[in-house]
């Protein structure tokens, strides 16, 4: 593999998630905390606008605007497509090589603790995922397959990836999940300086993934609206099993509404706030082993 030569580290994306956001100002107040000796880091406020006034956007979800057909539209005219532009032109800018790995910082009221959200199986990814799952433990490693068109940030670039932490409320900042966020940035960069000086670190032989199947709605009614919410049994058990016949909803007038797969099932972003636009109850995804 190549030099990595550029990295940029994103907060803000969504303007309300503090962890990113704060992230991100604290290295650009003190870069020595991200600079390593073989590549340049770049920091990054992703949706300045969202981030002044404390909301998750301003028009649109800037996370979903990075397609190649928004990005070549010169039409779009709304906030967060233009600030996509801008952003792009500086991961990619013209006559030069783009960023090598974007670290995309992102925080969420689900209980998903600290996870790692790759695109796809890259071996280089796979590798990295294994050696912060072994640094810290607690590292959970996502597999959300997603092109250039599905609009994320982090698809500008082969190797880029997401850190999600939570639960943390929104416009919120959680002191502990901060810190394990800063550390787990710190490996990622510290990773990155032994490979690009031929000290690739040994790390188990096998991973843990957890491979996104479909995403499940609320149950609703025939006029659109939630009537039912995510059963007790179930509420911050992200990364546990739900297994055929358990509780996943409850209805406003207490009756339970089991989980009618055929197969064991691992949620996640169970009962995100910012989901229920989006008409997402949860993730579901399955439990597997991959060699690394």
């Amino acid at each position: 593999m190549s030099q990595i030569e550029r990295v940029a580290i994103v907060g803000g994306n969504h303007g309300n998630e503090l962890t990113g956001v704060h992230l991100v100002k604290k290295f650009q107040q003190y870069p020595d905390l991200v600079n390593r000796s073989s590549f340049t880091t770049l920091t990054l406020l992703g949706n300045l606008k969202a981030i002044e006034e404390g909301k998750r956007y301003i028009d649109k979800d800037l996370n979903r605007c990075f397609t190649n057909q928004g990005l070549q539209n010169s039409q779009l005219s709304s906030y967060e497509e233009q600030r996509a532009k801008e952003i792009q032109q500086i991961l990619e800018p013209q006559n030069q090589p783009p960023v090598d790995v974007i670290v995309d910082l992102h925080s969420t009221t689900a209980n998903m603790g600290l996870t790692l959200i790759f695109c796809d199986l890259h071996p280089f990814l796979l590798r990295l995922g294994a050696y912060l799952s072994s640094v810290n433990t607690l590292v959970k490693v996502c597999i959300n397959p997603q092109s250039r068109e599905s609009g994320y940030l982090r698809s500008l670039s082969k190797l880029g990836f997401v850190i999600e932490v939570g639960a943390v409320a929104q416009n919120v900042l959680n002191a502990e999940l901060f810190q394990q966020t800063e550390q787990l940035i710190y490996a990622s960069l510290d990773y990155l300086e032994k490979l690009n000086k031929g000290n690739i670190p040994q790390t188990n032989s096998t991973l843990t993934l957890y491979k996104y199947i479909s995403t499940v709605d609320y149950p609703r009614d025939e006029h659109g609206d939630i009537k039912a919410m995510i059963h007790p049994q179930l509420q911050f058990r992200d990364y546990q099993p739900l297994n055929p016949g358990e509780p996943i909803f409850i209805t406003f007038e207490g009756k339970d509404i089991l989980y009618e797969g055929t197969n064991t099932v691992y949620p996640i972003f169970i009962n995100e706030a910012a989901y229920y636009e989006k008409g997402i109850a949860m993730y579901l995804t399955q439990k597997q082993q991959e060699v690394v």
